[in-house]
């Protein structure tokens, strides 16, 4: 890195400023990972992020507060929105904004052609908010694979499309550190599908919460074992400067020690404390000075629209014009002041290029490292499902599908080992079902299937109190089916092939929310607690039949 003379502070105040003169000229130049750093691809000049959320009911952790439904207002989608902000976006200078949930299926050329010529970069979720990994019920399914994929598709034509998160503050805890393993699956399918499809080459990161139980085995976790699953960029919600705080004293310091050979970039996804009321933003100036510079890449404040949390910038009331918040004049300050030191693309010699060791699991940490959950593969779930003579009624509700699976996996774990979820029920041999990628629907399926087969004496073994009937299976799997089935055999096997679909919507159950938040349950699920869900069953007039 150059020093804080009078010539790279030219050149680092150019490079802080580049985008809007790109702007000017109607063309937004597309952005580049090398090693920890970020860079324009045409000339070569590094990127700092100097970033807003931007997302209206966007909570304190960048979740959607809707209620646990999946309704959201798409910001990409208000163009008149868009064109009634950006003007203010531009005030504070920003090049980029992170939206947490966008409708693959609606138009957003409007919204991204505006910011593109205002040079700004969009960063965007994958998920939604009924449609996730869950911290405490993870799964990587057929479900979350499309909606991820779609997110992709509406929006990788852009040349302002800076990255994705395939992730956001989903271990938060030592007790949901499993939890992680689904992430980087889920890094590794959807890196895999942007080079499938041949798209421009985008980044995949993810956005972390500040755990000090787990901070550094999440870091090293989702940047360790191959570059194929491993994270392209590492964001941090981070609020740990409050008020009058220092570089030292508010943990600045030992975060950027951490990451100081960190191999990708990594920027705060989040930042802005408010408990000590209005926002000064004293840590903007050293964000982006001589300690923080030479690692972090900027930063994203939280956020542009006020809401109950106080963290707004600015006040809108319906489609009004935009009223400053006391923050945005602080913000607009403290950044004008700032003008990191930077480096040029063919200047730099990345010498932090490896990967980091896998944590090892212990009480802190239960996501191995290998293998991972299997790939969302629609057709193998469709094989599976031809291949059933016993399944759920498509009259049942999924909110019923919890007590049966609790019931059947509490009964049998062998009838639920083709989807089991728990990769660590074995800490000396890690592994999930075959099937453990499949939505809710097939899942159910399957283990009614194996639980029903394993009672061949019993004339009622396909009844489960009526939620389940019979169906013609097809006997010998031909084509395609047939080595996908013979790899999955019984459930515990590895499917190699890869998916042939993706980006679509699937249709196999009711609700994608539903697949995404009903777990298969831990097969430490006991007798007693077995009796215990039996009688509750019995009280709520829901108990199966016991076979």
């Amino acid at each position: 890195m150059r020093g804080f003379g009078f010539a790279s502070t030219v050149l680092a105040t150019a490079s802080f400023f580049t985008s809007s003169v790109l702007a000017q000229s109607g063309s937004v130049d597309p952005l580049v990972i090398k090693g920890s750093k970020f860079f324009y691809k045409t000339n070569g000049t590094q990127f700092f992020i100097r970033g807003v959320a931007y997302q209206q009911d966007a909570g304190g952790n960048g979740t959607v507060s809707t209620g646990g439904s999946n309704s959201y207002t798409d910001p990409l989608a208000d163009a008149t929105a868009c064109a009634r902000d950006i003007p203010y976006l531009t005030q504070l200078m920003t090049n980029v904004i992170r939206v947490y949930a966008i409708d693959p299926t609606k138009d957003h050329s409007e919204c991204m052609s505006m910011l593109a010529n205002a040079g700004i970069y969009v960063i965007s979720d994958l998920s939604s908010p009924g449609q996730s990994i869950n911290s405490d019920a993870p799964a990587w399914n057929d479900d979350l694979y499309n909606r991820y994929t779609s997110v992709v598709d509406a929006l990788q034509n852009y040349t302002n499309v800076m990255g994705f998160f395939a992730g956001n503050e989903v271990s938060n805890a030592p007790n949901n550190t499993a939890a992680s393993a689904f992430v980087k699956a889920a890094v590794r399918d959807i890196k895999g599908y942007i080079a499938q499809k041949k798209y421009r080459t985008i980044g995949v990161g993810y956005a972390t919460a500040d755990v000090s139980q787990i901070r550094v085995q999440l870091a090293d976790y989702l940047n360790c074992g191959d570059q194929s699953t491993s994270i392209d960029f590492w964001g941090y919600n981070i609020y740990s400067w409050c008020g009058d705080s220092t570089y030292e004293t508010s943990g600045y310091q030992a975060r950027t020690q951490e990451f100081s050979n960190y191999s990708v970039p990594s920027f705060f996804a989040e930042y802005g404390c408010n408990t000590q009321g209005t926002r000064t933003f004293q840590e903007v100036g050293t964000l982006y000075g001589k300690d923080m510079s030479q690692v972090f890449s900027g930063g994203i404040v939280y956020m542009y629209f006020q809401e109950t949390n106080n963290y707004g910038l600015v006040s809108v009331d319906g489609t009004s014009t935009p009223s400053k918040m006391p923050d945005f004049t602080n913000l607009q300050t403290a950044l004008a002041k700032v003008s990191p030191s930077s480096v040029e693309s063919n200047s730099y010699n990345p010498t932090n290029t490896a990967l980091q060791a896998c944590p090892t699991l212990d009480s802190n940490w239960d996501a191995p490292a290998s293998p991972l959950p299997p790939v969302p593969n629609e057709d193998l779930c469709s094989c599976m499902q031809q291949s059933l003579s016993c399944v759920i009624k498509s009259s049942v509700s999924t909110d019923d599908y919890q007590d049966l699976f609790s019931y059947i996996c509490g009964q049998d774990k062998n009838a639920c080992a083709g989807i089991n979820t728990n990769g660590t029920l074995n800490p000396d041999k890690p592994s999930y079902g075959a099937y453990a990628m499949c939505n809710s629907t097939q899942q159910l399926n399957w283990a009614i299937n194996q639980y029903a087969s394993s009672q061949k004496s019993n004339s009622n073994a396909c009844d489960f109190s009526g939620s389940a009937s019979s169906q013609q299976a097809v006997a010998t799997p031909s084509g395609s089916c047939s080595a996908l089935l013979q790899q999955a055999a019984s459930g515990t096997g590895t499917v190699t092939s890869s998916p042939t679909s993706g980006g679509g919507s699937s249709s196999s159950t009711s609700s994608g929310a539903a697949s995404a938040m009903v777990n298969v349950p831990n097969f430490n699920f006991g007798l007693l607690n077995l009796s215990i869900y039996i009688a509750f069953a019995a009280i709520s007039g829901a108990a199966m039949i016991l076979l």
